[in-house]
């Protein structure tokens, strides 16, 4: 059994099916990528795991229980954490406030007015912790406002390690970054795959990005699974290829 598994995984609005009958399974520790061209469901089937959206027929397990019906908080509190192609960040608080109320919140310590943060030390020695994985820990007296998107991109992910989720959704984390950007947001999710201790399922709509990260690759097209496998797998797929009008990135 799977951490995570769907069974004929569906969703309709009106009369288009924009998640059909999608069964998969990732295992603990794995790093699966799902890729396919725009408008095949990728996002919608994150928003269904995640709980954002509610399926019109079909099952989500998380380690052999029905989350199905779930919401997203009751998800990240059983552990699967999720990041948004938007970054979603406090724009007002420094790099540092934002990890360490991410922190605070998982250990169950609620904000109170009259007692400084000082007094919690291990929190914030936690959220530094944090922001060194991420390579943020040079920016952490920063306003998050005033961060490259790059950066809020990195942010983010850290404030879902914070939250010590199992799972980490990755929706697109290098959507609207510089080409500049990208490797260095590559390295931080290529780091939190070599601590081997989380379970990391990545959109992405550019094949040659993920190839090497990735342990598997399952493939949306049209909101149904086209193909599930390892990188060389879905690279030598003819199937895929052509659902990527014949070019890998697509």
């Amino acid at each position: 059994m799977g951490l995570i598994e769907t069974t004929d995984l569906t969703i309709a609005f009106g009369g288009h099916t924009a998640v059909d009958r999608v069964s998969f399974s990732v295992d603990e520790n794995h790093f699966k990528s799902i890729i396919g061209p725009n408008g095949a469901g990728k996002t919608t089937f994150f928003n269904l795991l995640s709980g954002q959206l509610t399926p019109t027929a079909g099952k989500i397990l998380y380690r052999g229980e029905d989350i199905t019906k779930l919401s997203p908080t009751l998800r990240t509190r059983k552990g699967i954490g999720r990041s948004f192609q938007i970054t979603n960040v406090f724009p007002n608080l420094t790099v540092l406030e934002n990890v360490r109320l991410a922190v605070q919140s998982q250990a169950g310590i609620r904000y109170q007015m009259l007692v400084s943060y000082k007094k919690y030390k291990q929190v914030e020695a936690k959220a530094v912790e944090w922001l060194e994985l991420v390579l943020l820990d040079n920016k952490k007296e920063t306003l998050a406002c005033n961060l490259a998107h790059g950066e809020k991109r990195k942010l983010e992910i850290a404030m879902l390690l914070a939250l010590n989720t199992d799972v980490l959704l990755l929706d697109e984390p290098t959507a609207g970054m510089s080409l500049e950007e990208v490797p260095a947001i590559l390295e931080v999710i290529r780091k939190i795959k070599e601590t081997g201790d989380r379970t990391i399922l990545l959109i992405e709509h550019k094949m040659d990005l993920i190839m090497d990260l990735s342990d598997s690759i399952m493939v949306l097209f049209n909101g149904s699974l086209l193909a599930d496998g390892t990188p060389e797998e879905i690279m030598k797929n003819e199937t895929v290829q052509s659902a990527y009008l014949g070019g890998v990135g697509g």
